[in-house]
């Protein structure tokens, strides 16, 4: 994605996961707002935004942080919301491992307390090793977490699967979690 599609994306990331009020919108309970409000809002903030880019952005964004429902008329984030939504994700068995990617400097805190979602709603894994590496790679120096989420399940933590594959779970203690060497 080029650079103003990057900055489109986190100017959406921002509006649609975080701080909808920053721009004047408020998100419906599913998180939901309407295109053309969204549109009206980023230009009264100076974001030159129209239908087009925001398709594009959608379209392109390697992750898939955005849905447009199927009429074209509401779009929301995916996953990632600090604001309460509810994205409607029915609970789903999850596979045996999944993997969480931070930095090396968070260790020791989820060696203590485990994952927790922080800001967020939900703690994020992922069902690869290399989109793992690429999350923490965000945050400093990558380490790789792998999470028992088989166990976890068969324990009672339920576990949804974002629209954009994203696996979601409330927390996971630390007892559930391999660490690396």
């Amino acid at each position: 994605m080029d650079a103003s599609l990057v900055r489109t994306s986190k100017f959406l990331s921002k509006v649609l996961r975080h701080a909808p009020e920053s721009v004047g919108l408020r998100l419906d309970e599913a998180g939901w707002v309407d295109v053309d409000e969204l549109l009206a809002a980023a230009g009264r903030a100076g974001v030159a935004l129209d239908r087009p880019t925001l398709e594009r952005v959608v379209a392109e964004n390697d992750k898939q942080r955005f849905a447009l429902s199927p009429d074209g008329v509401r779009i929301r984030a995916s996953q990632g919301h600090s604001v309460t939504v509810e994205l409607g994700l029915e609970p789903v068995v999850p596979p045996d491992v999944l993997f969480h990617g931070t930095a090396d400097r968070n260790l020791d805190s989820i060696r203590a307390q485990g994952l927790v979602p922080g800001r967020r709603t939900h703690v994020h894994l992922s069902a690869d090793e290399a989109t793992a590496v690429n999350v923490g790679r965000r945050h400093g120096r990558p380490v790789v977490l792998r999470v028992r989420a088989g166990e976890m399940h068969r324990a009672g933590h339920p576990f949804y699967r974002s629209d954009n594959g994203v696996w979601l779970t409330g927390a996971v203690p630390p007892a559930h979690i391999d660490f690396p060497e």
